[in-house]
């Protein structure tokens, strides 16, 4: 009992909870604004209840800064959430995955193979040519006086290079043009599901009810299965039999990844899947 007491004593301060519901209740529409109101109150580090989850919120750099050069390790890990855990393959990438043996090996595979300083300037001419097509695309729209959707267009941009990196054509040149017209709203979808918390995250017991009863759960279902298609699709077009890497073509980051995963395991796993290339791609078009 006196331990108990000693830990509870140690904790931050913080607003007063409600049973189950902890202080969901006090933090609005946008989130940060409620925890910045609430520091002025009870301090820059501070214990808030979402739930049955205790979180601690850090609202100054001096305090940020000591967190995470004092306790690194302890805080350097994201936490395990619905949205992020389907859309990376169960924590297969190394956005996600929590820190350990699994996330150093993918994070020297990444640095050594995926973003090396030679592997990046291999593809600097990917870069060139995409900036080069957007910019003559805005002077034929500005010879016929047509207003130019910027947005759109440097959507787009990004679209093909991560396209032309990952799987080593554009979208046009690949024959994706389906997903290349949704890109902008799958992506958008995909990442508004990656940043989001389900009732699940909250109230682990029963909150998967209400993440059906919302139509949160049929949400992520619909933007994985959108992108595993795809990414599904990429994969068979590179392991179909009698591929070749042309001059032009260039080896891509699948094809690096496919060759890496013949011969090199990963920790806990036997070698490279398709669902660890997957969770990758899944990361690299999100970023």
């Amino acid at each position: 009992m006196m331990q108990k007491q000693k830990q509870r004593l140690r904790l931050p301060p913080g607003p007063r909870k409600l049973p189950i519901i902890g202080n969901l209740h006090q933090i609005g529409a946008i989130p940060h604004q409620s925890f910045a109101e609430m520091s002025k109150k009870h301090g820059s580090v501070m214990l808030v209840h979402l739930g049955f989850v205790p979180t601690l919120i850090v609202s100054s750099a001096e305090a940020a800064k000591e967190l995470f050069k004092a306790h690194d390790l302890d805080c350097c890990s994201r936490p395990p959430l619905t949205g992020t855990g389907k859309l990376s393959y169960n924590y297969l990438d190394v956005a996600f995955t929590a820190y350990g043996d699994y996330w150093r090996e993918m994070r020297r595979l990444y640095v050594i193979e995926l973003l090396s300083i030679k592997r990046v300037q291999s593809f600097g001419f990917v870069r060139e040519e995409e900036v080069e097509f957007l910019i003559k695309s805005i002077s034929e729209f500005s010879k016929l006086g047509a207003p130019v959707n910027l947005s759109e267009k440097l959507m787009s941009l990004t679209a093909d290079i991560t396209c032309r990196v990952a799987f080593g054509k554009s979208f046009r040149e690949r024959g994706y043009e389906d997903f290349g017209a949704d890109y902008e709203e799958v992506i958008h979808e995909a990442l508004a599901m990656l940043g989001s918390f389900a009732a699940a995250d909250f109230f682990p017991y029963f909150g998967w009810i209400v993440d059906r009863i919302t139509g949160l759960h049929r949400r992520i279902e619909r933007s994985f299965k959108k992108l595993d298609a795809f990414f599904q699709k990429v994969l068979d077009d590179h392991l179909c039999s009698g591929r070749r890497i042309t001059e032009e073509e260039h080896e891509d980051i699948i094809d690096v990844l496919i060759k890496i995963g013949k011969y090199e395991a990963v920790s806990g796993t036997e070698k490279i899947t398709h669902n660890h290339i997957k969770a990758i791609l899944m990361v690299s078009m999100s970023l």
